[in-house]
């Protein structure tokens, strides 16, 4: 098939659950092929693969750890070798440990959060380049980051190391976005707020949302699609100006 003619093709990170897979399906609603990476759960990688595939569009799922530089570099050949091409890169996938004060972390602890969650987005960013950018022989492309609002918040007594990691990640944007904004690559950041998804289950606390609503100047916590959206208006023609970006979906937290 001409290239031209093809959808374009979306990479999501983290694509089994929650705001990943959210955003892999609205994608798939939207006209985008769809590759997602998964670590764990196979079952609702397939899933999501499934819905791709009854919305029409083609769908790949690539078991692949973020912080493991041969994982992503095998995650992009798959890619390569299935549709030839990526369009767009959401870095979503990340990692939350059991809720701690910062006295009580331990150094594996912090060593595999800012390897999931800081690492690995520059990892995915270095494969996408050299498929994406202008010199590199490539159409352009984008990539966006999901942050979390505890990045300004910091989270305290429960996730101070997530949100650094956080934060390391919005600095990136900053830098990887004047870095290759003349390759044809628009690289944009989400910043979600206290959404409904299983990740609080890792931090120990499932209904975690509900007990902080109140806080929300909305009064409620977000779902997954509602992030899923942000993030598919900054990958499209119509955010065509917008670089170096931050998005908030807090609700107004």
């Amino acid at each position: 098939m001409d290239t031209v003619s093809q959808p374009p093709l979306i990479l999501v990170t983290g694509g089994s659950r929650g705001v990943g897979a959210a955003t892999a399906r609205l994608a798939a609603a939207q006209g985008y092929d769809v590759a997602i990476s998964y670590v764990g759960n196979e079952p609702a990688a397939v899933a999501v693969v499934a819905d791709v595939e009854a919305a029409g569009r083609q769908a790949l799922a690539v078991r692949a750890d973020n912080a493991d530089p041969a994982q992503v570099a095998q995650l992009f050949a798959a890619i390569d070798r299935r549709f030839g091409r990526i369009d767009v890169l959401v870095n979503n996938a990340a990692m939350l440990a059991p809720q701690s004060r910062l006295e009580d972390l331990d150094f594996a602890r912090m060593q595999r959060i800012f390897a999931v969650n800081s690492i690995g987005p520059i990892l995915c960013a270095q494969q996408a380049i050299k498929r994406m950018a202008h010199r590199h022989g490539g159409r352009g492309g984008v990539v966006i980051n999901v942050s979390s609002a505890s990045a300004r918040l910091g989270s305290p007594n429960e996730y101070v190391d997530y949100a650094a990691s956080k934060g390391a990640v919005e600095t990136f944007t900053t830098g990887f976005a004047k870095e290759v904004a003349r390759e044809g690559i628009r690289v944009n950041c989400i910043r979600p707020g206290h959404i409904y998804t299983d990740m609080h289950a890792s931090g120990g606390e499932p209904g975690r949302v509900d007990r902080v609503k109140d806080s929300i100047p909305m009064g409620r916590g977000g779902q997954p699609e509602e992030v899923a959206r942000a993030i598919l208006w900054l990958a499209s023609a119509e955010a065509s100006f917008s670089t170096g970006a931050f998005l908030d979906v807090t609700g107004g937290k």
